[in-house]
């Protein structure tokens, strides 16, 4: 070998020793866990269960009769809960929630007891008229730039008013009864009054896994409507809020909308479609409501709209918008309705589930306020 070779071959360069990208950053599981928004009430709910299974597991909380009361607290929350969370992580709030399910319920109700309308339309006449409510909620944000949080407590007082002043008007009372028939035949008041598997839990009581009457029957005839839209909307919300386009949006304009409409996000029409959707699911919870007890009362839903925003920080959701969970809402609505029928179950003061709310926010907010810090960088 010649040493002309040698010296080609000194200065042949070997290649390099590929690099990290600096722009990433390597996390473990354990840290993509700890920054999950749902973190905090998968926490929370672990140690109410634990909580109660000792204070109040022989009073049949947790039997068949007991879980589905507690559950179905937590569906009619959790539907609210759902709505206030995909706007608050939107970066807006929506306080007139509560007055919205009052007012719906009166639109379900009016018509059909006083002017003999089918009840399939009056539902369908008062899931548009809370839509057109949340779209003039949205807009009027969105055109005058005031704090939704204004905007929406107008209204509050509006649909309240209106709700109070309609029933008084027709049947000079609060409440306005005798749905219960004209929904009998109906096709569509199943949909939110009825119940599923009803089969399944008749099965259930022969097999002697859940409790039965003398005549056989289950103490639990099926599973409530009300449940099932719990479901089902939580997991559409949590399905478009990770897995679609429209996610990503909702999670832009809450973050930084000026930048997000910077880069061709819609912010207008996200804000104003999540502004409709919360009057949407108040108005599935006006209706449960309607379809269960046969009337409408004019203070159904009184402070619901605080509720359903505790329950979504308390899942994970940021006051100052831009992050959270669909599915931590779900959890907080479900520790709500845990603690509000277990403290029933253990023969406690009622007082004390305001306390637990208050206590419950606080803590929330300061473990929410941890996260962001760590998540944003901030110190």
């Amino acid at each position: 070998m010649s040493v002309g070779d040698m010296s080609d071959r000194s200065i042949t360069p070997s290649p390099a020793a590929p690099k990290d990208d600096e722009r990433l950053r390597r996390v473990g599981r354990v840290s993509r866990l700890l920054n999950r928004p749902e973190l905090g009430a998968v926490s929370g709910l672990a140690l109410v269960f634990v909580f109660f299974a000792f204070a109040a597991g022989s009073s049949g909380m947790f039997s068949a009769d007991g879980v589905m009361n507690w559950l179905t607290v937590s569906a009619q929350l959790g539907i609210l809960a759902i709505g206030a969370s995909l706007l608050m992580i939107a970066g807006e709030f929506d306080l007139s929630i509560g007055s919205m399910i009052g007012f719906a319920g009166m639109m379900i109700a009016i018509p059909a007891v006083f002017f003999g309308v089918p009840i399939w339309l009056c539902l369908i006449f008062a899931f548009a008229g809370a839509l057109l409510v949340g779209f003039i909620n949205g807009y009027i944000v969105i055109r005058t730039g005031l704090p939704s949080f204004i905007v929406s407590l107008a209204f509050l007082f509006i649909l309240r008013g209106l709700t109070l002043a309609l029933s008084i008007l027709f049947s000079n009372r609060t409440i306005v009864g005798g749905l219960r028939e004209k929904a009998a035949g109906d096709w569509l008041a199943p949909v939110f009054g009825g119940r599923i598997g009803l089969g399944f839990f008749q099965k259930l009581a022969e097999w002697k896994i859940i409790g039965a009457y003398p005549d056989g029957s289950p103490v639990v005839p099926g599973l409530p409507m009300v449940v099932v839209w719990w479901v089902v909307l939580a997991l559409i919300g949590g399905w478009v809020l990770t897995r679609t386009r429209v996610g990503n949006w909702i999670f832009a304009s809450g973050g930084d909308a000026k930048a997000a409409r910077n880069v061709g996000v819609p912010v207008n029409g996200v804000k104003i479609g999540l502004f409709m959707v919360t009057a949407f699911c108040a108005t599935v919870y006006a209706a449960c409501q309607v379809m269960e007890f046969g009337s409408a009362a004019a203070d159904r839903g009184l402070l619901k709209e605080f509720e359903a925003i505790i329950a979504a920080v308390i899942g994970g959701s940021l006051l100052t918008g831009g992050y959270g969970s669909v599915i931590g809402a779900c959890f907080g609505a479900l520790i709500f309705g845990v603690v509000q029928q277990g403290i029933f179950f253990a023969g406690w003061n009622s007082d004390w589930f305001r306390v637990f709310l208050g206590v419950m926010l606080l803590i929330a907010v300061v473990f929410n306020n941890y996260i962001r810090r760590k998540v944003t960088g901030e110190r």
